[in-house]
């Protein structure tokens, strides 16, 4: 009895939560994922520090780190069906994050004090300016964004259009710049698709111009991660199925291995659901339409392996084992593909699928009692709630705008993400 009454309760929460936005009321599913986003938050909001930072008690290269911080505010501001105490929560870390910058607009984060330099700086700059957009709000984003920028592997750090790693970001903990010939290059410096996803995306929340130079490197390294050619002749339908991997040419880091040697002798790698989902964001985010070839074939490679249960792909045989390691992060990333995409149902080999509906049954599943998620697999760091938790809630949320056609925000506005048509609470409007 106290079981079902707690439930009633969460659930006239949500809905009086969700109606003070102005957007829709909810039905059917739609209550069922109001009621664990709810949960899902009061499980975050609960593991803040005092400080208004979130810490891991599972991995120490979380607790020290401000990193999980804007990873846990960026799904929060849009779960307004957690409550009141949600906006407090949210302050209380964009608070902490702008303890990082001084009046003069410096960020000081001290020499390799960041272990997820992109990650973190790239997050923060996002969610400072995602309630209010303050003078010190905006002097807080550029000074985040100023740190992501500095890490660009562009011709200010010494890189060529012609280098494989030119263009995008890596995991390195110093500036990237490119070594003297003979010289060792710092582990993980290169670029990748995820640092480089982060990347795009606060560019994007800056509101940079489509027309900025950055987006056009961004694109360059973008394609070399993609199985397409543009060149007809050096194309090979063996291998360009669209899809996209981690980094090109490097066998340990792309999760799903080597795919084979294709008919001009070069190694190609495997695609897989993460990265394709990453590469359609930024592709779209850098400015190539829907329509684009290059858009298309990667949306395609989505649509033909969807899978709610699993992240996507042919995993070599001794890769198999973490296929799933991110599977979480896949449920994000597809989630925001499909979002960017505008598309409410995809064709599958099988048919058509409100992709939304199945992968929204699937998260709910997996949720625990206490509101969070967590990964079986330890190789992406999953198994930590306050990695995971996130991750899944906003894919939930997502899920949920495109069953509605719309999402609200913590502070009270609710937006629509049907095509041409954007809308706030009165309250909110101006703001």
């Amino acid at each position: 009895m106290l079981r079902q009454r707690s439930a009633l309760w969460i659930v006239a929460t949500c809905l009086t939560a969700v109606a003070a936005t102005g957007c829709a009321g909810p039905s059917g599913r739609v209550i069922r994922i109001d009621a664990a986003l709810a949960e899902a938050g009061r499980y975050m909001i609960a593991a803040q520090s005092p400080d208004g930072a979130w810490r891991s008690a599972t991995y120490g290269c979380f607790k020290a780190d401000p990193a999980l911080t804007p990873h846990v505010m960026s799904c929060l501001f849009f779960l307004p069906q957690t409550g009141d105490g949600a906006l407090a929560s949210f302050r209380r870390g964009a608070g902490y994050l702008s303890g990082f910058v001084g009046d003069d607009g410096r960020l000081d984060v001290g020499r390799r004090e960041l272990l997820f330099p992109t990650f973190t700086a790239a997050a923060a700059s996002r969610v400072v300016v995602l309630e209010r957009k303050t003078p010190r709000a905006l002097l807080t984003q550029r000074a985040w964004l100023a740190y992501v920028l500095d890490r660009q592997l562009t011709e200010r750090l010494g890189w060529r259009p012609a280098d494989r790693e030119y263009g995008g970001w890596g995991f390195a903990l110093d500036v990237p710049r490119k070594p003297a010939p003979g010289r060792r290059r710092e582990r993980f410096f290169e670029s990748n698709l995820v640092a480089t996803v982060y990347g795009v995306a606060a560019l994007h929340s800056a509101d940079t111009p489509v027309d900025d130079a950055a987006f056009g490197q961004i694109l360059t390294f973008a394609r070399k991660c993609q199985n397409v050619s543009d060149d007809p002749s050096r194309a090979d339908p063996a291998f360009d199925d669209g899809g996209f991997y981690f980094i090109p040419d490097d066998e340990v880091q792309n999760k799903a291995g080597v795919a084979g040697i294709d008919r001009f002798g070069r190694k190609r790698f495997a695609s897989y659901g993460t990265m394709t989902a990453d590469g359609v964001r930024v592709l779209i985010r850098c400015g190539l339409g829907r329509d684009h070839p290059r858009v298309v074939a990667a949306r395609r490679w989505l649509e033909r392996n969807f899978s709610a249960t699993q992240n996507p792909g042919v995993f070599a045989a001794d890769r198999e084992e973490i296929r799933n390691a991110t599977y979480y992060y896949w449920t994000w990333a597809v989630s925001h593909a499909f979002l960017a995409l505008r598309a409410r149902q995809i064709e599958s080999p099988d048919g058509p699928i409100r992709w939304a509906e199945v992968l929204a049954d699937e998260i709910l599943r997996r949720q625990r009692p206490d509101g969070s998620w967590v990964n079986g697999y330890t190789d992406a760091k999953e198994d930590d709630p306050l990695v995971a938790t996130p991750f899944a809630a906003a894919a939930l949320a997502i899920c949920r705008a495109m069953m509605t056609g719309e999402y609200a925000t913590i502070d009270g506005r609710c937006v629509s993400v049907r095509p041409g048509r954007r809308r706030s609470h009165p309250q909110t409007a101006s703001r």
